[in-house]
Order: C-alpha cells, then structure tokens, then sequence
C-alpha cells in the first residue's frame, strides 16, 4: 500500500481568479514520469472554485471524467448538449470519448469544493457520453465499464468498520474526515494505492467519506 499524503500533491490552478487546484498525479506543469497514473486512474484533483469563478470552455479526449462534489454546486456545461448542476451526493461521469468540450463553473454565492478523477478508456474514441446519478446511495457501486472500473462510496460513522474491495489495483481518497486503513491514519485529501488489495477494511476514527476505485 502507497499512501500518498494531501500536502505532497501538485498545486495549480490561478489563485488570483479564485481557482485552486491540487493534484495527485503528474499534471500540466508539473511532470512527473514516476507518477502518471495507477491503474485506469490518470488524474485525481482537487479543486477550490471562488464564487463565480471557473474554468471556461476546454477541450478532453479519451477521457472518463468523473467528478464528486464536496461542498457549493458545480454548474456543468458540454458541447453535447447537457448543462446540469452538480451538488453533493451526486456523481457526474463525461465519457469525453473522439472529443467534447465544456465549462465548469461556480455559479453560486458560496465556495466550490469537488473531486475530478480522470480515468484512461480501454479502447479510445467513440461518441461522448454524459451520465449524472443523483444522491446515490452509500454503498451502491457505480461502473464505468468503458475503463474497466467501479467506483464505491463510503460513509463512515465514528467506529465503523468497512469491507474494502478485493481487486487488483485499488485506490481510495479521503473526500473527508479520519480514517485508518490497514494500520494507516488517513486525512481528508490523503490517498492510498493498493496492489492486489484482498481482505482490507477501512474504519472511521473521525465521520467519514471515501471514494474507492476498484480496477481490474
């Protein structure tokens, strides 16, 4: 198991427009060869959006781009048409497949908070893809077939023990909230790389929130 703590990720983003962002993996500037992805995972970044700040229209490709919100509202727009709003609780998945483009902003009047994790495609190109699940249930796993990968939502109370899916690579980030993980203490932003993960569990010192991802 490689943990990886919240204050040794990447920063980026533009401060002086209200944009903070912080990376787990090589990203833009900030190239690291020795840390390019784990499993179908490419990307895991944080990002802090300033009330009316955001990240105008950009192009992805080959790209699964899941997003969990964790405090504000993300109003999301892409060039497939869909403009929706993201809240906590619920997972936002663009398939960017041959291409698409799209804003991410904080159109609301209180600050932004959510996850991105970038996920490599088993086959590239196709046609784009946009899936939103509202407040879905802890537990309930959600697959992103195209990457060969399930997400799980975990949320702990203080004391409570979770299994922690089997699987060939898993990788689990603390959205928030302590929680120890095969003898680890995890904080909010820390993540673990787990190869061959068999018979782990999770346990919340603190309440909790975890994403998990298992890949094949």
């Amino acid at each position: 198991m490689d943990v990886r703590r919240a204050a040794e990720r990447y920063p980026g983003g533009d401060p002086a427009t209200g944009i903070e962002s912080f990376h787990a993996f090589s990203f833009g500037p900030h190239y690291d060869p020795d840390n390019l992805r784990f499993g179908a995972v490419i990307a895991c970044n944080e990002e802090r959006l300033a009330p009316g700040a955001g990240f105008d229209e950009h192009p992805h490709s080959h790209t699964e781009i899941v997003t969990w919100v964790v405090e504000g509202e993300l109003t999301h727009r892409d060039s497939t048409g869909h403009e929706t709003t993201v809240r906590p609780g619920d997972v936002q998945r663009l398939s960017a497949a041959a291409g698409v483009r799209h804003v991410e902003r904080n159109a609301g009047d209180t600050p932004l908070t959510f996850v991105q994790m970038w996920l490599a495609p088993l086959t590239p190109g196709g046609d784009p893809s946009y899936e939103i699940v509202r407040g879905i249930a802890d537990s309930t796993p959600y697959a992103v077939p195209e990457a060969g990968s399930m997400l799980h939502v975990r949320r702990l109370v203080p004391g409570e023990r979770t299994a922690v899916p089997d699987g060939r690579h898993l990788y689990v980030h603390v959205v928030r909230g302590e929680v120890r993980l095969n003898g680890e203490e995890l904080q909010p932003g820390d993540a673990a790389r787990i190869t061959d993960a068999e018979g782990l569990d999770a346990v919340g010192v603190t309440a909790a929130e975890l994403l998990l991802w298992e890949m094949a």
